[in-house]
């Protein structure tokens, strides 16, 4: 089960959002000269985001009718693919943390809550969308809704969450950021279980 779950994990849509990332998060060193604290600041956020738009796809599964008639539980199938992925993920983001120059990188852990609330927003929207619909690979939707909240939140930011480090509510920022983070793990747990009902179209 665990060799043949690695296998159904979408490196693709994995690899991709990890090379955009990496390519937003190294242009702080290709162009350091031009860049400022703020600057790479974003490009981290930027590149946290690519990488969940990826991730947004992690539960796709174009074999789902077969699949739902195996005797292992959906959470379990999911909490599989969750656990390849991770490594991966962890991987990544330390990769893209270090290509940002020492001097221009922002807080990192701070950072790694944000990045992690983003990754954890995009399981529990797949998971959501499998849960509510019969459709197999829901990722497409999922990673559209994610950027369409990423953005509308970044231009509108009603709580600060896209605070600057030297900004008074940075704080405060990342205590919204950490509850977001729980919410969305705790949605991910909920949704992750088998319905009680069978869906229809």
């Amino acid at each position: 089960m665990i060799r043949y779950t690695g296998r159904t994990v979408p490196w693709r849509a994995l690899g991709a959002g990890a090379a955009a990332g990496l390519l937003l998060a190294g242009s702080a060193r290709l162009f350091a000269d031009g860049f400022s604290p703020w600057l790479a600041l974003n490009a981290l956020r930027a590149a946290a985001l690519t990488f969940a738009l990826g991730l947004a796809f992690l539960l796709d599964d174009p074999a789902r009718r077969t699949t739902a008639t195996v005797p292992v539980r959906r959470r379990a199938r999911q909490a599989l693919r969750v656990a390849w992925a991770a490594p991966f993920a962890a991987l990544y983001w330390t990769a893209a943390v270090l290509l940002v120059p020492a001097d221009l990188r922002p807080p990192v852990g701070a950072v790694t809550v944000e990045a992690a609330a983003a990754c954890a927003l995009a399981l529990a929207g797949a998971a959501a969308a499998l849960r509510r619909t019969d459709e197999p690979e829901p990722g497409t939707g999922v990673a559209a809704a994610l950027l369409t909240l990423a953005v509308l939140t970044a231009l509108l930011d009603p709580w600060n969450l896209f605070a600057p480090p030297e900004d008074p509510h940075w704080t405060t920022a990342h205590e919204r950021w950490a509850m977001i983070l729980t919410a969305a793990a705790l949605g991910w747990a909920t949704w992750s279980r088998e319905p009680t009902t069978t869906l229809r179209r």
